[in-house]
């Protein structure tokens, strides 16, 4: 890729990603109960091997994955991607033992894996975390080897809530971020892997515009020793962000395959739909919005790349760029969305109308994992470091 276009591979691997998307992974998210884990699309998703893509692709291939899959079927783009954003702290911090454990589970489809950092007082400030973690030499681990903090030392309970949690409490182990306090504020924060059997944890389904689960999780003195740390202890919060920076360009990637999808369709109907002696096309307004909601939609894709591209380099200015490509590509999603609602009329708000799907899966991207608010405050710090 240049700076300005895919390659012929990459953009023939995109065609077969959409079309698979629409073909095969479709008919199995139409299946699936709103609100609940879809475990068969899951292991579609590891069959077909694309789970593996999330966990050995660069960033720009992970966001021609999460592209294209959004633009055929957002239910599979985000079952894909929660499993990601759940393990890649194993992945990226976990012992030997916790990888071989849990990691070709995940792959496979057959572990479903959540990131656990929201709370009911935490939701963009992630550093104001309250759950916390108490030291308890009675919590052991012997036996368990390979832990961070080395075996026959004792633990911690944590006993707290964390909300909006995608995945719970359907998934079957949460990487989960407590208050250790060895400093204030982020310094204090400790990275946990938390299988969800554990005693003391419990969970229920949150009613949200989702078709995915989202879930409260609370912690009643929950036992988690060294062998279930992420890293080291006080240095969960950089856990979070390695995470966060990773997988903040795709999550602009998914928006640009909904924008791109509600472009297209946009396209096809106005191209068709005869109002006012021709089609709606041939209408001035029309064709100038339409011509906006694509120059938008470029903009996007062409940052979320450029993101992708720093992160791959290794570049220091990251985080900034991650912001960027998260902002600028969900609030264009949100608008292009919008436009193409409005310019179907009344057709697009349907149930089971691409546009009205659409409509209800573009809103949430703008919050999660870090709110358009958020990702501003990101990009003015790192301008004015």
């Amino acid at each position: 890729m240049n700076g300005f276009a895919l390659g012929a591979e990459q953009e023939e691997w995109c065609g077969q990603l959409r079309a698979l998307a629409a073909d095969r992974l479709r008919p199995l998210a139409d299946k699936g109960e709103p609100g609940r884990v879809n475990r068969p699309l899951l292991a579609a998703l590891g069959e077909l091997g694309l789970l593996e893509r999330v966990f050995t692709s660069g960033a720009l291939e992970l966001c021609l994955l999460r592209e294209s899959l959004a633009y055929g079927c957002t239910e599979a783009e985000t079952a894909l991607a929660l499993q990601g954003l759940g393990a890649h702290p194993v992945l990226r911090s976990g012992t030997p033992e916790q990888r071989a454990r849990w990691l070709p589970e995940v792959r496979a489809g057959r572990a479903v894996a959540a990131f656990a950092l929201s709370e009911p007082g935490a939701g963009s400030d992630a550093a104001a975390l309250a759950l916390e973690a108490v030291r308890d030499e009675g919590v052991r681990d012997e036996g368990v080897g390979g832990g961070h903090g080395g075996a026959g030392r004792g633990g911690w309970r944590l006993s707290g809530e964390k909300c909006w949690i995608s995945n719970a409490p359907e998934a079957d182990f949460y990487t989960v971020f407590a208050r250790t306090g060895e400093g204030p504020a982020a310094k204090g924060v400790t990275a946990f892997l938390v299988p969800a059997d554990r005693p003391g944890l419990s969970g229920e389904p949150l009613d949200m515009l989702s078709p995915h689960p989202i879930g409260r999780l609370s912690f009643d003195g929950v036992p988690v020793g060294p062998q279930d740390l992420l890293g080291e202890p006080g240095r969960g919060f950089r856990v979070a962000m390695d995470t966060l920076n990773r997988f903040r360009p795709s999550v602009g990637a998914f928006a640009v395959g909904m924008a791109r999808a509600a472009l297209d369709a946009t396209l096809a109907y106005t191209a068709a739909r005869r109002a006012f002696g021709g089609v709606l096309g041939d209408l001035q307004a029309v064709g100038h919005r339409v011509a906006e909601m694509a120059t938008r939609t470029e903009a996007a894709r062409l940052l979320v790349y450029a993101a992708a591209g720093a992160y791959d380099a290794g570049s220091p200015d990251v985080p900034r760029r991650s912001a960027m490509a998260k902002l600028l590509a969900t609030e264009t999603a949100q608008y292009v969305v919008d436009h193409a609602v409005q310019l179907h009329g009344a057709v697009a708000l349907e149930r089971g109308h691409l546009l009205e799907h659409l409509y209800r899966e573009v809103r949430a991207p703008r919050i999660y994992e870090g709110a358009s608010e958020v990702q501003r405050t990101i990009i003015a710090k790192e301008l004015y470091r």
